[in-house]
């Protein structure tokens, strides 16, 4: 066996070596490595194996991994290798695809190309892709694998969002890029509308360098052309100068707009610092940040300075108004540190930059007609069973210039506890063990004023603070299975520093009027009270036998009844409460209470102290919800329904006090909510007011009296003392199924990766309104808005009515034109409201705009074609004018 054994090994070896080398193989897949040929003479063979096995795999410390589909075929030395068909060829970092590639391994190249099939189509072009670099394309190319060199023609390649097309291009060992005829652009096709003709340059890791360029659109050659240029190519942030926009404004002269530095401090936070400047006077100064730690926290910081002059130049009118505003949002993502968290949402400035800036030449008549800039800064801790949260904040009325500010806010609450309940225990709670007690505590510092007077030199002087405490305990317990009780009782204790005094002022031929005093102590009251509620539901159903669409109706009616009592705590033995006195020391006289006037020294401070009078009051209310079942149309069966909420939540609260001298009955409430249908639904409320009205002979004449006596006693229904109601009304609701997709998208993208505050305003735009962006998969959509408001005072007399209907919407007149439009009517000047036109058309890479304000204070337009790449934003075509124009 042994002697045979050797027979068919010597056998084997010569029939090898008469084979030809010459070979061709057919297999559906073949995957081979061979090493690079080196010089036998320098290779280190304790560095070599070799294993026999099907592939005939050989590992070196240099190798080539190919493979092909289709076939694979040697020459004669095997040192040529012909890949046909998806062949595919790696050598260290170098990754090559292509229809057909050759590799010679003497000369150590690699040539690729692609095929022409029966049409004479053109593909299986070489796609190959270097470490560090994007995939790129080309119709053929030439690589030397020991020297690192390359030739490369008509290319197609991605590099940092820019790409390059056409023409030749050479790899040099140091891996800088030769290149000649290539388009430079940011059009992602491979024959692009636009772009920087190169007709020589070199490509680094970090930059492009060119000899002479010019600029191209739709291959015909622009005479705007450089004999050199520089674009850059970065890998990481880095600093550089932002370039102006250049326009003229016939009130404030020609402009640099926008033009400033870029600051790439690091990958966490970056900067940018603009200026903006008229040749009249007027300029900007914008400084802003954004910062980003994912997982952590994100936020943008802006700050604007502006002096702007308007109107004729020698006038008053072109006196320059000074105008700063304060942007700052700051969120922390709740993973990062469980039981804490810090926000900031900082909207602050003077009163009238967004009117008298055109809300910083954006046009956007929300921010324009906002009558109310909202600042909050917010920070909370839990630790067990205590919540503690502190909050800043400001808001300011633009129009009336004033300015309310909390500088804190600090609360401190107990979640509710159960003291005769225990952790041991098994089963259901007994009675006494649904015993529970909370506490709560806030303290503040406010104050409420006009813009000049906070900063006047008294104006801390203005903050009103102080302490409140809230202690509270309930029992809950059924009742027979359908009733509900709850027996609760509270104590509410405040600490006050400052205190007021009334003295009221015999003025002759004049009504009398009050002098205030506010006096710096502290002083602290308190107050307690309990109560017993009963609450339930009633249901009603009415079912229709006659086959019809509706199938039903049913009515939930949730009546609640209860009854609270609280001690008088204005006697002046308390001390909370002092009597009215003129000037010279008499007391003044209630005429409707048939006593003397007093008044609580805590009235106008921050916590108002306990109420006048013993209340032993009922409390009553009622709440119902009516729906419709109907059959569904989108059933095919005939069979499923579906349920249509006709009033949801209609509420009527008041309360009757059996201890008040007169007046017993409270106003009643209503409110309520009709989704009708996924389109259209009403918010209303108002208030009922019961007691009526006489006739009261005074020295200013006849006036209307509210009188102790019930309108229904003279047959009549209580009056209406206000009421309002709004609706929204969408004419295509997939805007609005699109809101909540972006309004979700949003939520999940912050939440998983982190974004920066500004684009998280940004998203939340786009949330809340669907028509705040351009939205092509959207063809048409109309909205309305539209809101009323009437009010009286409890006589019914000096009526107010307010009333506002806004409308947009916007349609796809092509598929690539969209049309916006943006309204409104003013019913109190009878005119119609901020207009804006917006037509947008998608150019690909480019895109079209203009925004178009007919009429108005804020009469404007603006004509923008510019690239839609950010690295070459500085590329565009404007034309605009501002609504300061117009004199």
């Amino acid at each position: 066996m042994k002697h045979l054994r050797y027979i068919i090994f010597l056998k084997s070896i010569v029939l090898l070596s008469f084979i030809s080398n010459n070979a061709t193989a057919f297999n559906r897949f073949n995957s081979f490595q061979v090493p690079q040929q080196t010089d036998s003479s320098k290779l280190d063979t304790t560095k070599r194996s070799t294993k026999n096995n099907t592939n005939n795999v050989q590992q070196v410390d240099s190798k080539i991994e190919y493979s092909a589909q289709d076939s694979t075929k040697y020459s004669k030395d095997r040192s040529v290798i012909h890949l046909y068909g998806k062949a595919r060829v790696i050598y260290q970092t170098f990754e090559l695809d292509a229809e057909y590639i050759r590799y010679d391994s003497k000369n150590n190249t690699v040539f690729a190309r692609g095929q022409h099939d029966s049409k004479g189509r053109y593909y299986g072009k070489p796609i190959f892709k270097m470490e560090g670099q994007g995939s790129s394309v080309a119709d053929s190319l030439f690589y030397n694998t020991k020297s690192g060199k390359g030739t490369v023609f008509n290319t197609f390649t991605e590099q940092e969002g820019s790409f390059f097309s056409g023409g030749q291009s050479k790899k040099q060992p140091d891996d800088e890029i030769h290149v000649k005829n290539t388009v430079y652009s940011t059009c992602n096709l491979p024959h692009p509308h636009f772009g920087f003709f190169i007709t020589k340059g070199i490509v680094t890791e970090k930059q492009v360098i060119t000899g002479p360029v010019y600029l191209q659109i739709e291959d015909i050659p622009l005479p705007l052309g450089l004999p050199f240029a520089f674009f850059p190519k970065p890998n990481k942030k880095s600093s550089g100068v932002i370039i102006p926009s250049v326009g003229e404004d016939a009130t404030q002269g020609f402009f640099l707009r926008d033009g400033g530095y870029y600051l790439g401090l690091s990958d966490y936070w970056d900067g940018k610092i603009l200026g903006t400047i008229y040749t009249r006077g007027s300029y900007t100064g914008t400084v802003s940040a954004n910062y980003l730690k994912r997982y952590k926290y994100s936020g943008n910081l802006n700050l604007t300075y502006a002096s702007t002059k308007l109107g004729v130049e020698g006038t008053e009118s072109n006196r320059p108004q000074k105008n700063f505003h304060i942007n700052w949002n700051h969120s922390k993502n709740p993973n990062a540190s469980p039981g804490s968290t810090f926000s900031a949402q900082v909207d602050a400035g003077t009163s009238s930059y967004y009117a008298t800036t055109a809300a910083n030449n954006t046009y956007d008549p929300r921010a324009i007609s906002n009558n109310v800039l909202r600042s909050s800064i917010s920070y909370s801790k839990t630790a067990g069973i205590f919540n503690l949260s502190t909050n800043v904040g400001a808001s300011q009325e633009t129009q009336t210039k004033t300015i309310s500010l909390t500088l804190p806010q600090v609360s401190l609450s107990m979640t509710s506890i159960n003291p005769f309940d225990s952790k041991k225990r098994v089963g259901e709670q007994k009675w006494f063990q649904k015993f529970n007690v909370g506490y709560s505590m806030d303290a503040t510092n406010t104050v409420s004023t006009t813009e000049d007077l906070l900063f006047a030199k008294d104006g801390l002087k203005r903050f009103q603070n102080g302490f409140n405490h809230n202690f509270n305990g309930s029992l809950p317990f059924t009742l027979a299975e359908y009733f509900n009780f709850t027996t609760s009782a509270t104590y509410n204790e405040q600490w006050h520093f400052q205190t007021l005094r009334q003295t009221q002022l015999r003025l002759l031929n004049r009504p009398d009027s009050l002098v205030y005093d506010t006096v710096s102590e502290f002083k602290r009251s308190g107050e307690y009270s309990a109560s017993l509620n009963l609450t339930t539901k009633i249901y009603n159903t009415l079912q229709f036998k006659k086959t019809g669409k509706i199938q039903a109706v049913r009515h939930v009616m949730t009546p609640t009844i209860g009854f609270s009592y609280r001690p008088d705590f204005s006697t002046l033995s308390r001390g909370y409460y002092r009597e009215l006195l003129y000037q010279d020391g008499t007391p003044v006289y209630d005429e409707s209470y048939k006593r003397n006037k007093k008044y609580s020294i805590f009235q106008g401070t921050r916590y108002s102290g306990p109420s006048e009078g013993e209340t032993a009051a009922l409390n009553f209310g009622l709440n119902n919800d009516v729906e419709l079942k109907v059959l569904s149309s989108k059933d095919t069966t005939g069979t499923g329904t579906k349920k249509i909420p006709i009033i949801q939540g209609l509420n009527i609260n008041g309360n009757y006090n059996f201890l008040k001298p007169s007046y017993k009955l409270s106003t009643l409430s209503f409110s309520g909510r009709s989704q009708f249908t996924e389109k259209l639904g009403f918010n209303f409320s108002g208030t009922l007011n019961p007691y009526d009205v006489k006739d009261s002979v005074t020295s200013y004449g006849i006036t209307k009296k509210l009188v102790d006596r019930y309108t229904w006693q003279n047959g009549k229904l209580p009056r209406l003392q206000s009421f309002g109601f709004s609706f929204d009304y969408s004419l295509n609701p997939q805007s609005f199924q699109r809101r909540a997709a972006n309004q979700e998208q949003l939520e999940t993208t912050a939440a998983e990766k982190g974004i920066t505050a500004d684009q998280a305003n940004a998203l939340a735009a786009i949330s809340r309104d669907p028509n705040a962006f351009v939205d092509f998969n959207i063809p048409w959509n109309l909205s309305f808005n539209y809101g009323f408001q009437y009010s009286t005072d409890e006589t019914g007399q000096n009526g107010n009515t307010t009333q506002n209907l806004t409308f947009n919407g916007d349609f796809n007149a092509t598929p690539k034109w969209k049309i916006q439009f943006n309204s409104g009517y003013n019913f109190e000047t009878k005119s119609i409201s901020i207009t804006s036109l917006s037509i947008y058309r998608d150019l690909h890479c480019w895109d079209m705009s203009f925004q178009w304000v007919p009429f108005g204070t804020y009469k404007s337009y603006s004509v923008t074609l510019k690239v839609k790449a950010s690295i070459l934003q500085d590329l565009k075509l404007s034309k605009q004018q501002g609504y300061s124009s117009r004199f």
